[in-house]
């Protein structure tokens, strides 16, 4: 069935709002075949122009050769029957088009040359500059290694006056960069994009594009920190289009220049694919030579035997190298042979056995900080009989110094055969063994190391020793979710210890029955638990076990929320712990910083954290670094909560580093959250985004749904803010199904919205209004309706703006059912009050459009004095403005000139709507024959008579 030409115009519009890639390509081109089959000569047209640049911008650019000929030919037919428009995005597309010609071996040289020629000859006919012209001979000429012919021809480029055929303000510069990088004038490179990366770029192809010809100049010149951030941008900009493979190169290329092999193999893995279908051969040759460089560096540094998946299978690192560099080669050899030159296989020899121009760049903010971790030395382990040293292991052991401990076991077990060992020796050594491997998270080798000493004291007839080992398994399942059967085994040989055991086990059972039972959710039974512990802790008279219950006290009261009585316990702990153990301290004040709650303690709270730190980061403190993180983490959350994001930042990154210097992935990916949350208060938005992005990655490797729908919609508002509205969109719409389900309708609304407000922004008001119209549905569902009424009135206001008449005024008698139709519990407060002025305010602007003028007129009259009684001043003063120009356009200028003489005189001297109002008022003043009056406000306000 052929679609009626209505239907056709429809879809060309929604193709054109569309963002470049397949689905505009597939759109467009079902427009043009419909246009075809139904003998729609100027929808044809129109379809084949729009082809041309999805073709170009949508990873199909050889098919862009079809359609722009067809066009060309098409226009020179009939000339008079086009616009000016038409005509300009002709000459137009003559340079992207002459862009890709080069980058397909198949086209002769002489057809190049002969669109060239075309090029000149109607820019000159139609008056342009040559500034285009010269632009792509130079390019032509550097890509046939031409210099003298590429020299001469920038010259002329930089001569010649810029005009409306000129590249945008980003990309021609970023052509001028390349020359200058490839002339080894690093500098000037650097100078050129300066004054071009302070402003605002908004082409498809920019600020990734001058940012990645940057990357090179910037590190042959010193600039690191430029060169990183570069790359962290742009390509991330880069990664998503298959339209740009070749810069994608560029980007491993800089890795491999970076000692950024692991970097670069990332990039490679996530984009070998492309390489089946390559956006043109020299795409395909510039990113397969950069990836056998950087796969080659890793083959020489001990990695060429690591597994690489690739579409229908896998194969090593080492094998892949050779096979990219082969086809890079093979490739350079087909342009050489069509340039009659041999000058791309020179360049691509010099890629493949370019050295790192920096031995390593860090290139991401946790990278570049120190280890966070406290490390004692290698300690000196002295003779002694195996008893003694599992005595001093233990010892250690027991007082938080388990890396040192570690290395005593270790001696042990070099200097003695398990059958020298006596059997009570031997359990001791199995449940050193055990705390060992809980330590490294090993649960299930820590059970089984424990269930052995269990045996081993039973046989030495140790039944206090087996009791105290069968605790720990006990108190191993409670900790790892299976109180169910662990708490009653604690229990058990906690009844045997108090009943058997000196003072130091009976401690040690009730702390270990504290703990478990903290485990299982009975904070104050284990508080309890604590209290028995620290009596016979007492009677012991091991200091450091006192110490240590104290602080276990303060936690069981943190968990109680007792943080009065937790600030006590942990000030208890802190001054025990003084001159005992520096892990212990740092903890003691990290729970003492933790019971200050409330923005008026957070001073005190972030001493106690500052105290903590320098404890654990001092001479002499070793241990996990536990301690350290979690003070870092607790610093840098107090000082986000404050509103001192930018001081916040430093901490969360030390906190991601300490966490994955630990082995702790899940840690360091929702303390990458944290960051991410803190760059973007902060105003750091390229290290957001980045942060975000590995957090996203990491929390879906986790299963952790909702953490990683929350850091997605924080990743699209990152996105948002940096403009980059597509990988925005792409989340918005992933969260909407992510969020299917009724308890999730107000969170899909929000993403339908939020969604809209891109799209119109970006002027694609036809889609806008699709999803303005997609939240007001889910709004209404779940019953939301002030929310419906904001979004029925905008996906109003964004018809009428992709000029959608009928549909526009269709949308406006939708808003006035809503507004009449609010229950008077709601109708009557100030946010409703607000929306139904607003509502008045935008569809008035809808029926002013559709000539009903005085419908428009009657609607807007109410909206200042409804917006001022809940004292929105700045809306009423807009609505005002309104009514004055609507009084214009209905020739009612006596009624017009106080109206807009009032706004006038309300609005601050800067504020944006001042010029309007003021040649509104002008125009007024003339239609009242007050022409002076009108030229004295002109002038006063600098306006433009005409």
């Amino acid at each position: 069935m052929v679609a009626t030409e209505e239907q056709l115009r429809a879809w060309l519009r929604e193709a054109d709002e569309m963002p470049y890639g397949p689905a505009q390509i597939a759109l467009v081109e079902q427009v043009v075949q419909h246009a075809a089959a139904g003998r729609l000569p100027d929808l044809a047209f129109a379809a084949r122009m729009l082809a041309t640049r999805a073709y170009l911008y949508g990873g199909e650019p050889a098919k862009s050769f079809v359609s722009f000929s067809w066009c060309l030919a098409e226009y020179d037919r009939d000339p008079g029957r086009r616009r000016r428009g038409d005509h300009l995005q002709l000459l137009w597309d003559f340079k992207n088009v002459i862009g890709t010609l080069t980058k397909f071996p198949e086209i002769p040289l002489d057809r190049i040359h002969a669109v060239l020629d075309d090029m000149e000859r109607r820019y000159r006919a139609g008056g342009h500059s040559m500034h285009a012209v010269y632009a792509h001979r130079h390019y032509v000429a550097s890509q046939l290694g031409d210099t003298a012919a590429a020299d001469e021809w920038y010259a002329r480029w930089c001569a010649a006056p810029r005009d409306e055929l000129s590249d945008c303000a980003g990309c021609d510069p970023t052509s001028k960069v390349e020359y200058l990088a490839g002339r080894g004038r690093d500098g000037e490179a650097v100078a050129v994009a300066e004054p071009v990366l302070s402003g605002q770029l908004h082409c498809v192809q920019q600020p990734h594009g001058i940012l990645t010809a940057l990357l090179v100049p910037y590190l042959r010149t010193g600039r690191l920190t430029e060169a990183a951030q570069a790359h962290r941008r742009a390509y991330r900009l880069l990664r998503p289009h298959v339209r740009n493979l070749e810069w994608i190169g560029e980007h491993v290329l800089f890795c491999a220049l970076t000692g950024n092999e692991a970097r670069g193999l990332e990039i490679v893995q996530r984009h070998l694919d492309w390489l089946a279908r390559p956006v043109s051969p020299y795409a395909a040759m510039q990113f397969a030579s950069a990836a056998a460089l950087v796969l080659r560096r890793l083959t020489r540094i001990g990695h060429g035997e690591l597994a690489v998946p690739r579409e229908g299978g896998e194969t090593t690192v080492r094998q892949l190298a050779e096979e990219l560099a082969d086809s890079a080669t093979a490739l350079a050899a087909r342009f050489d042979e069509r340039n009659g030159t041999k000058f791309q296989s020179g360049r691509i020899a010099a890629r493949l056995a370019a050295e790192p121009l920096v031995e390593h760049l860090p290139l991401s903010a946790a990278a570049t900080r120190p280890a966070l971790t406290p490390r004692r030395g290698e300690i000196t382990v002295p003779h002694l009989p195996p008893g003694e040293l599992l005595d001093l292991a233990e010892r250690l052991a027991r007082t938080d110094r388990l890396a040192e401990a570690r290395a005593v076991w270790r001696a042990l077990d070099e200097r003695f055969d398990a059958a020298e060992l006596s059997p009570r020796e031997a359990a001791r050594r199995a449940e050193g063994r055990g705390q060992d491997l809980a330590e490294r998270r090993d649960l299930a080798g820590a059970e089984a190391a424990w269930r052995r000493a269990v045996e081993l004291y039973r046989e030495a007839g140790d039944e206090v020793g087996a009791q105290a080992a069968a605790g720990r398994i006990g108190l191993l399942l409670c900790l790892s979710g299976r109180a169910g059967d662990g708490l009653p085994q604690v229990e058990q040989t906690t009844a045997y210890l108090m009943a058997h055991g000196g003072a130091e086990r009976r401690a040690s059972a009730q702390s270990r029955l504290g703990t478990a039972l903290l485990a299982a959710g009975r904070p104050a039974e284990a508080l309890a638990a604590m209290d028995r512990a620290a009596a016979e802790a007492a009677e012991s008279g091991d200091a450091y076990l006192v110490a240590d219950l104290a602080l276990r006290r303060a936690h069981c009261l943190s968990t109680l929320h007792r943080l009065v009585e937790q600030r006590e316990a942990a000030a208890e702990a802190r001054e025990l712990f003084r001159g005992l153990s520096a892990e212990g301290y740092a903890e003691a004040c990290l729970l003492y910083g933790d019971s200050f709650r409330g923005p008026d303690a957070a001073e005190a709270a972030l001493a106690a954290y500052d105290e903590a730190i320098r404890a654990a980061t001092a001479d002499g403190a070793g241990g996990t670094g536990r301690v350290l993180v979690e003070a870092r983490l607790a610093r840098a959350r107090t000082l986000s909560g404050l509103g001192r994001a930018a001081e916040a930042v430093e901490d969360f990154v030390e906190v991601v580093a300490g966490y994955t210097e630990l082995d702790a992935p899940d840690g360091a990916t929702f303390a990458r959250y944290e960051l991410a949350c803190a760059y973007r208060q902060a105003g750091r938005l390229v290290e957001a985004a980045e942060a975000a992005e590995e957090a996203v990655a990491g929390l879906d490797r986790m299963g952790e749904v909702q953490a990683a729908d929350r850091c997605r919609y924080l990743l699209a508002g990152v996105y948002r803010d940096l403009g980059e509205d597509e990988p925005a969109l792409a989340l918005l719409d992933q969260l909407v199904a992510n969020l299917d389900g009724f308890d999730n309708l107000p969170a899909r609304a929000r993403m339908y919205e939020e969604a809209g407000e891109i799209h119109y922004r970006a002027d694609r008001d036809l889609t806008a209004a699709g999803r303005f119209a997609a939240a007001a549905t889910a709004y209404a569902q779940c019953g939301a309706v002030l929310d419906e009424l904001r979004a029925r009135r905008r996906a109003a206001l964004a018809l009428h703006f992709a000029g959608e008449r009928d549909a526009a005024l269709a949308a406006v008698a939708e808003v006035d059912a809503l507004v009449a139709g609010l229950p008077p519990a709601v109708a009557g407060q100030p946010a409703a009050t607000w929306e139904k002025a607003m509502a008045g305010y935008e569809t008035t602007k809808i029926l002013i459009g559709a000539d009903r003028l005085d419908e428009a007129l009657s609607r807007i009259q109410a909206a200042p004095v409804a917006f001022r009684s809940v004292e929105a001043f700045g809306e009423a003063l807009l609505a005002e403005l309104l009514l004055g120009e609507l009084l214009l356009r209905m020739g009612r200028p006596e009624a017009a000139e106080p109206v807009l003489r009032a706004v006038l005189a309300g609005l601050p001297r800067d504020a944006e709507p001042v010029p309007q109002a003021a040649w509104l008022l002008a125009e007024a003043l003339v239609m009242l024959g007050r022409a002076s009056e009108a030229a004295e406000l002109r002038a006063r306000y600098r306006l433009n008579p005409e």
